[in-house]
């Protein structure tokens, strides 16, 4: 699908947020681990919980998704079968899963498309194939079979917090106590405290060490029969940024107390120097004149393609440092990103870990038409750089927000953004 976004400024106004992906991703996992049913209350569905859902169900377990809310009934522990899992683009599926699959002694066939075979998981099989468990590759398709043994695995944790998240999940099922250790600073921490959260409401326990996570063994997953899942603190940055640039959009259904690490984007369009207002679960981003700041990106890389179009509003230069890892996204969003931004204009400079973008938007005569590099963030992003910095573009291959914003254009043009499907 290709789209023309117009250059027309959004209205002020407000934006129900859908759910997270992240803690729907999670919520979902845990229930399927427990002893009972469990009803999740998800607002929005996407490409990527979706492939979680038919991992579920290749598992053995079962997704039902109702007006009234979604239903999840655990996988069967002792399963024989062989099974094929479709993890479709969602790495937090593949990663997440994979110490599963072994931790139930799963004989499984990972599949996979888009750049999904292409993104790292040698680190986290390797270590699986040292407890126990057999791989027939580094990446996708992999077939994995044995069963996961307690122990001690050591990992970096600046590749991927998912793998961690994928063995927090997975090592309390096992009969003996386990540890992860991380050989350098964790990265994406926000999403580690996600995972705690969620293990600590389904009753599993996990210890913080200096290293890593202390994990018991001989644990099980009962937690509540209902579970609400948090809004989308990822989703709601584009039109937080859109506020911040020109006008005034709030966001509704919001946790303050989140572990997202997205939730910092309130503070980082402060520093921009926006203005916010929080009232109960609804975050308000109004425009004031921005200038130009350094943003460490380790902790929250899938803010940084939105970020950039907010960088292109301050004036002066913004930094945007420690981001080496968004080269292994859905795209190489650091290239992507400098790309699309000099298409519009935009004066970018790219670096091996970072973008430094100078304010100012110039855009050249004629059609500009924009590569959407299959990535859902690359799509949002430079839709509101259309509407935000008054420039009309064409992006090719917009489908790509179905993967975790499938109504982002419906929102868009709700607060009156012009949207043509070509």
């Amino acid at each position: 699908m290709n789209v023309r976004i117009g250059k027309s400024p959004l209205n002020d106004g407000q934006v129900r947020i859908i759910s997270s992906k992240s803690d729907g991703h999670r919520a979902m996992i845990a229930a399927a681990l427990g002893e009972e049913e469990c009803v999740l209350f998800l607002e929005g569905w996407n490409d990527d919980l979706e492939a979680t859902s038919r991992c579920i169900e290749g598992l053995g377990g079962e997704v039902v998704r109702e007006p009234s809310g979604t239903l999840i009934v655990p996988v069967p522990r002792n399963a024989k079968e062989e099974t094929i899992l479709d993890c479709g683009e969602s790495g937090s599926t593949l990663r997440f899963l994979l110490p599963v699959a072994g931790a139930l002694g799963r004989h499984v066939l990972f599949e996979g498309k888009g750049r999904l075979p292409e993104r790292p998981i040698g680190v986290l099989l390797e270590e699986m194939q040292q407890h126990g468990c057999k791989a027939s590759s580094d990446h996708l398709p992999v077939e994995l079979e044995g069963r996961l043994t307690s122990g001690v695995y050591t990992l970096p944790g600046n590749v991927s917090s998912q793998f961690i998240t994928g063995l927090l999940f997975a090592l309390p099922l096992l009969e003996g106590d386990s540890e992860i250790r991380l050989t350098t600073n964790v990265e994406s921490k926000g999403y580690i405290d996600m995972t705690l959260r969620t293990l600590q409401s389904f009753g599993v326990a996990v210890k913080e060490t200096e290293q890593g996570w202390f994990i018991p063994g001989g644990q099980s997953y009962h937690g509540p029969r209902m579970r609400m899942v948090e809004g989308d603190w990822s989703s709601a940055a584009f039109w937080l940024v859109a506020g911040a640039i020109h006008g005034s959009i709030g966001c509704q259904g919001l946790d303050m107390e989140s572990a997202q690490g997205d939730k910092e984007i309130v503070s980082i369009l402060e520093r921009f120097g926006a203005e916010s207002k929080i009232v109960l679960n609804q975050v308000t981003m109004t425009h004031k004149e921005m200038k130009g700041i350094r943003i460490d990106g380790a902790q929250i890389p899938d803010l940084v393609p939105i970020l950039c179009v907010a960088a292109a509003a301050a004036e002066g230069k913004t930094e945007i440092y420690h981001a080496g890892r968004l080269r292994i996204k859905e795209s190489d969003r650091l290239a992507a990103m400098a790309d699309c931004m000099k298409r519009i204009g935009v004066e970018v400079e790219e670096k091996p870990d970072g973008i430094i973008i100078t304010g100012g938007c110039n855009p050249p005569e004629g059609e500009i038409v924009i590569d959407s590099y299959g990535d859902h963030r690359i799509v949002m992003a430079m839709a509101i750089a259309a509407v935000s910095l008054g420039v009309e573009i064409t992006i090719e291959g917009a489908e790509a927000v179905n993967k975790s914003y499938p109504s982002f254009f419906a929102e868009l043009t709700k607060l009156g953004g012009v949207v043509d499907v070509l």
